[in-house]
């Protein structure tokens, strides 16, 4: 079943204003899913292009001048190319497709920000736009089903975790299977092959560790300390689980008042699943310590995915103060604070008195299994 995703519409605006369309995720999250679809629906001729395939790298490879390029891809208005980041020189190759032919429509994807991005960013240059898909929503999910069925997949969801073949699995044991395969086949080789890095258990050690910390404030102090290598090796290889779409940081809010900590992150995963499956961990939440953290990590991932489906941008962050007053989710939008704490529980909660005091004005909201659609939607 074809579950439509929040970017298409997106894409679908962008096509022909005479610049390349970037689209970047993890593998397994679906882009091949969503170029093929929207080649279907826009009536175009069209031409899809697996640059994964040896012999599409060596014709790209091999071409030198546009009218080269024009050969290899037809007389189709509407070019694909997945995996673009396989090709080598390719934002040489994409500029002089877009100079030369402005009502060509070329579509890239890729894998890897860090390899597609670097490659493009000074060719491209006011010539493209970007866009980026991640595992599947919540908000995208409501639209094949009830409210009450995705409530009701809540538990799932903050276990295995919500990659297209994760959702679509017939029994939890194949959902298991298809997130060890996720995390050992792809992760671990994604995040290798940046500068030749060769110490798997780096990265290992270093994703458990954050798996553990989901929630927390990190220190790439204690990091450093228990994984035995340098703060500068463990910044350096955050930065890459990032631009390999693994996890995103959060970093805090502070106007600069005496009491706000101000130079701090919190880590988040993309996906449950995936940091379920690197301390594996797929014990059901009556069994488990760590929903509280389980639940604050979905809702705000999932807000995350909202922000860069839709290509709209706030400005998001955690805030606490040095006497543990806290909130676990600020946003920034129109020169307004959204301030949220999220609750998988009933308990009541109050806004910080510090935070009401110093933002008098600030929206405040506790985000359940009742109201977190809502949140998502920003309704």
């Amino acid at each position: 079943m074809y579950i439509e995703r929040s970017l298409m519409p997106v894409l679908k605006k962008h096509l022909f204003q005479g610049k390349i369309i970037v689209i970047y995720g993890a593998r397994q999250v679906g882009k091949t899913t969503l170029v093929k679809k929207m080649l279907e629906d826009c009536g175009e001729t069209y031409k899809y292009l697996n640059c994964d395939e040896f012999d599409i790298q060596d014709l790209f490879s091999n071409a030198k001048t546009s009218s080269q390029l024009r050969e290899i891809l037809g007389g189709q208005r509407l070019i694909v190319l997945d995996e673009a980041q396989r090709v080598r020189n390719i934002g040489i190759k994409l500029k002089l497709i877009n100079d030369n032919f402005p009502d060509l429509q070329v579509i890239a994807t890729g894998s890897s920000s860090f390899d597609l991005s670097n490659d493009i960013a000074e060719p491209l240059t006011g010539r493209n736009f970007e866009f980026w898909l991640h595992p599947l929503s919540a908000v995208e999910l409501e639209q094949t089903t009830s409210q009450l069925e995705l409530n009701r997949r809540l538990e799932n969801f903050l276990i295995y975790g919500m990659y297209p073949a994760v959702i679509q699995a017939d029994s939890l044991d194949t959902k298991t299977e298809a997130l060890k395969h996720l995390a050992a086949n792809y992760l671990y080789k994604d995040v290798l092959k940046f500068q030749n890095l060769k110490n798997a258990e780096i990265v290992r050690k270093l994703l458990q560790a954050l798996a553990l910390q989901i929630g927390h404030e990190v220190s790439y102090l204690e990091l450093s300390r228990l994984i035995g290598v340098s703060q500068q090796l463990i910044a350096q290889y955050i930065d890459i689980l990032e631009k390999v779409f693994v996890i995103f940081r959060l970093p805090p809010f502070s106007r600069n008042l005496r009491k706000e900590i101000s130079r701090s992150r919190k880590i988040y995963f993309y996906d449950l699943g995936i940091r379920n499956a690197l301390i594996n961990n797929f014990n059901p939440l009556a069994l488990r310590s760590d929903i509280g953290n389980l639940w604050e990590n979905f809702c705000i991932a999932e807000k995350m995915k909202q922000q860069l489906g839709l290509a709209y941008q706030s400005n998001f962050y955690f805030w606490r103060t040095y006497d543990q007053q806290e909130i676990d989710f600020i946003e920034e939008k129109g020169g307004k604070l959204f301030a949220s704490e999220m609750k998988w529980s009933d308990r009541k909660t109050k806004i910080p008195v510090a935070f009401q005091d110093s933002y008098p004005n600030a929206e405040w909201q506790v985000v359940d299994r009742q109201n977190y659609i809502q949140f998502l939607k920003g309704v």
